[in-house]
């Protein structure tokens, strides 16, 4: 039994830093195997053995804890210079103001973001708007579209004539709006448009064109009105006279456009029935060779601003009263469509100037022009000149560098003139012209 113990005690001795287990797996197999039957003094002697093992167990836990302690640092007692997560440092004044003004400019700056935001979503729709607008307002202007707002204005005393019924039956046969009412202007056609919703101008709007129809003998009439009344001067008009009548028309609708159609043939077969037939009254009338007829056309329109048609018949009549029908109703889209700058001014880099910068790009191609303007000189003739002497300063230098005249004017005549895949030469002829362009004193000389 003794001998049982000692080997314990030398056991744990010898295996302080083990674990509790190998102690245990080691007091386990120092205790001796017991053979045979189980006696009560054996079961003593193992429990004995038991109690002794937990003992020597705690004693090196003991010791694993105190060499622990020996081994590890002691805690450091300053304290920290931050603050524990749980506690919150109390902010100055200046820091809260800072935070103040930051988030109010942060505000602002939504603020304003929001609003550049909905004015550009403001902007755009109304843009949408406006191009839908002006897409709608396009259509309504369209010539087919346009045609049906005019109107077309009929004098009632003009459909006295029973010949009226051609120009009625086929303004209704196209469908057009007509209206039958008295007009200023005695036996006139005028035209009335309906503008479409969103114009600013009062609807409807009254075209300047004006036609007025006259028999053979109220144009006439109206020729000897003019010619008396030119007499004196058109200080006293005929009463009652249908040349007075226009005269005050116009004179209160100076916008207005009067054209009159005479229905009868033209002036020239005029001169000549009435030379052949013998009709004493209209040749009375007419004057000789029918010059009256001529004076009064130029004086209606120079200073009446009122052209004269001549029309053979009503149904000549009905189509010049459906071509001013067509051609008001192209009108306003034209208007709308058509370019600002002038038609008979043609795009083309010939009819556009050159540019000139402020460091002198531009003046060789200036100088160049200069003298393509001469007569029969090519932009090949031209370019020649000018690379030959970049500019005018150097050719009068040169010209004034010979001696005589005919040096002069022959210097560019054998000047080499590439043209395309041919070589030739200016020429004296165009040498010459130069040569008095340039130093000519008389501003009336002619070149060619």
């Amino acid at each position: 039994m003794s001998l049982l113990k000692r080997a314990t005690t030398w056991e744990i001795s010898e295996s302080e830093g083990e674990s509790d287990s190998e102690i245990k797996s080691t007091s386990t197999s120092a205790v001796p195997k017991i053979d045979g039957p189980v006696t009560p003094n054996s079961q003593k002697i193992v429990k004995a053995n038991n109690d002794e093992t937990e003992k020597c167990n705690a004693a090196a836990r003991s010791c694993e804890t105190q060499n622990l302690r020996d081994t590890l640092p002691l805690p450091s007692t300053a304290v920290p210079s931050t603050p524990s997560p749980g506690k919150r440092r109390r902010r100055t004044k200046e820091e809260i103001d800072a935070d103040k003004l930051n988030l109010e400019q942060k505000k602002k700056d939504r603020e304003k973001f929001r609003n550049e935001k909905a004015q550009e979503k403001e902007k755009k729709r109304q843009e949408q708007q406006q191009r839908k607008q002006d897409a709608e307002r396009l259509k309504c202007y369209r010539p087919e579209n346009c045609l049906k707002s005019l109107t077309v204005c009929i004098d009632a005393a003009l459909l006295q004539d029973e010949r009226s019924d051609i120009l009625l039956g086929s303004l209704y046969s196209m469908e057009w709006k007509i209206t039958i009412e008295e007009q200023q202007l005695l036996h006139s056609i005028t035209w009335r448009r309906e503008l479409p919703e969103g114009e600013d101008k009062p609807s409807p709007v009254l075209e300047e064109q004006v036609l007025m129809v006259l028999t053979l003998n109220d144009f006439l009439d109206m020729v000897v009105s003019i010619k008396h009344d030119e007499q004196k001067g058109f200080e006293v008009l005929a009463v009652d006279s249908l040349f007075k009548q226009l005269s005050e028309y116009l004179n209160r609708n100076g916008e207005k456009v009067v054209t009159l159609a005479v229905m009868g043939p033209n002036p020239n077969s005029w001169t000549l029935c009435s030379q052949q037939h013998g009709d004493q009254m209209l040749s009375s009338q007419m004057g000789e060779e029918g010059v009256d007829i001529e004076e009064a056309l130029v004086f209606l329109q120079l200073y009446r601003n009122t052209s004269v048609i001549f029309l053979e018949s009503w149904q000549g009549l009905t189509d010049h009263v459906c071509a001013i029908t067509k051609a008001l109703s192209k009108r306003p889209f034209k208007q709308l469509t058509e370019k600002e700058y002038l038609p008979f001014c043609l795009d083309g880099s010939w009819a556009s100037g050159v540019r000139v910068e402020k460091d002198g790009t531009g003046l060789s191609q200036v100088w160049s022009r200069q003298i393509q303007q001469l007569n029969r000189v090519s932009p090949a003739v031209a370019a020649g000149v000018s690379s030959a002497f970049p500019s005018p300063q150097l050719l009068l230098k040169a010209y004034k560098d010979l001696g005589s005249e005919g040096e002069r004017k022959g210097l560019l005549a054998d000047l080499s003139v590439k043209s395309g895949e041919r070589e030739r030469r200016v020429g004296p002829e165009i040498s010459n012209r130069v040569y008095r362009f340039l130093t000519a004193q008389n501003p009336q000389l002619v070149l060619d």
